[in-house]
């Protein structure tokens, strides 16, 4: 059966791919072997993370376009598919957060943090997928989700109903397109020690709180997210569609 985990030959675009989660995913798949596709809204981000990559000899390149986009999107697999660059892994990653009491929320910061963090899954997989069937190649939807997806915390409600989404939207990617041998799965992370959790890392009370609450006794690391991506990109989960799989260190397994 060779290597279930070897990536070689298959490419694979990540959303919010510069930096963070994101580009510990790309990283980690770049290492199992796949080429990787970068997407972000910074061109200074975008430059360091390639340098990165490209010096370790992965084969890595960038498009910066905003994920919430249909136009901007199509445009990227559009030139991608004159390039005869087949997309057969997506991880849509990209994500933001937004705090505020949901009595003092504007409709415009809900539907921002909607649109980045669910929308763009749906719109970035529709393409993907879209080309995996019409050439009968099958393919990896991988969605990030989060704690969030199960359980809310107060202040979040945009990114909670967003993460919330995105595990029935898994669920129904899988549904519609397990026929054409695509799989779609999604990874929740639990606290990871990220930039977008830099404040509440700094927070000495609610950096506590995850170190008292989680069985672990501690956040999370990027890199501990990685073999569960390669897991979900590889073939040696060609038969595990529509599945969430938390990696919390142990936080929704307790009460």
């Amino acid at each position: 059966m060779g290597n279930l985990f070897d990536l070689t030959g298959k490419t694979a675009l990540i959303t919010g791919s510069t930096r963070g989660l994101g580009f510990a995913y790309a990283a980690g798949l770049a290492k199992a072997g796949a080429s990787v596709i970068l997407n972000g809204t910074s061109e200074q981000h975008m430059d360091k993370a390639l340098a990165e990559l490209n010096a370790q000899g992965f084969n890595a390149r960038g498009f910066l376009f905003n994920v919430a986009s249909e136009e901007e999107i199509e445009r990227v697999f559009s030139q991608l598919d004159a390039e005869n660059v087949h997309v057969d892994i997506v991880i849509n990653n990209a994500g933001i957060q937004f705090r505020k009491p949901m009595l003092e929320l504007a409709l415009s910061d809900w539907q921002r943090v909607l649109d980045v963090n669910l929308t763009s899954a749906f719109l970035v997989a529709r393409a993907a997928a879209r080309r995996m069937v019409a050439r009968k190649s099958g393919g990896k939807i991988i969605n990030i989700g989060s704690l969030t997806s199960e359980a809310a915390r107060a202040t979040v409600a945009p990114y909670t109903a967003a993460k919330g989404g995105i595990k029935l939207l898994t669920k129904s990617m899988a549904a519609e397109w397990a026929a054409y041998n695509i799989q779609s799965n999604g990874i929740g992370p639990g606290y990871i020690l990220t930039d977008m959790n830099a404040a509440l890392v700094e927070n000495k009370e609610f950096d506590q709180w995850v170190r008292n609450s989680n069985p672990s006794g501690r956040w999370g690391k990027p890199e501990e997210l990685i073999g569960t991506a390669v897991y979900l990109a590889s073939s040696a989960s060609d038969y595990v569609n529509g599945q969430m799989i938390y990696v919390d260190g142990g936080w929704l397994a307790t009460l």
